[in-house]
């Protein structure tokens, strides 16, 4: 028996997209492009006040989770040391940005711009060495690039990270705006319901 899968069909916009017909309803899709526009925007006019808001909603889910953690192991014991290891870390973390929200979210802000500046020089000396070992130019170029931008996200990490909330917003008004064409588009190609 030959096994279908569906491929998505494009969602007649003019972005390209791969979405879905129907793979989620029009307005739900509506609604969170304006909800992420909403935060794009809030990103880009209070960087500093929606940032401590999102680390300190982020603060509040660790606590949560460790509790709800600690509370799972009344029913089920399985992995009990790594539980509880996990459990704690997520309530201490969670105490921790409650109670320092503004440090917070400077430390987590400045530690996510240190692996991400990490991460870029490691990705850019894998691409340099296909580079080397399959003589292509693009991926040296590519390298290069990367190992650049991670050396200045490791040189300045605080300013790279004072600058994230900014791309954070640019990228989610983007977002927005796409969703809300594809959720029109989407709702363009959604068959009108039979009258009865």
């Amino acid at each position: 028996m030959a096994e279908t899968t569906a491929t998505p069909e494009p969602c007649g916009c003019s972005c390209g997209c791969n979405i879905a017909p129907g793979l989620f309803p029009w307005w739900l899709v509506l609604i969170w492009g304006f909800l992420a526009l909403i935060i794009g925007i809030m990103f880009l006019t209070t960087p500093g006040m929606t940032t401590v808001i999102f680390i300190t909603f982020l603060g509040a889910y660790w606590l949560v989770g460790g509790i709800f953690s600690l509370a799972s192991l009344a029913v089920d014991r399985t992995n009990l040391g790594w539980k509880i290891v996990l459990a704690i870390l997520n309530l201490l973390v969670g105490i921790i940005i409650l109670a320092h929200p503004l440090y917070s979210t400077v430390i987590l802000l400045t530690f996510l711009i240190i692996i991400v500046g990490f991460w870029a020089c490691f990705t850019g000396c894998v691409h340099l060495f296909e580079a080397f070992t399959r003589k292509d130019a693009g991926n040296g170029i590519l390298g290069i690039f990367s190992i650049i931008f991670g050396i200045l996200l490791l040189i300045f990490p605080l300013i790279s990270a004072a600058l994230l909330p900014f791309i954070a917003g640019i990228f989610a008004i983007v977002i927005g705006i796409a969703a809300i064409v594809t959720s029109f588009a989407a709702k363009k190609a959604t068959p009108a319901a039979p009258a009865q």
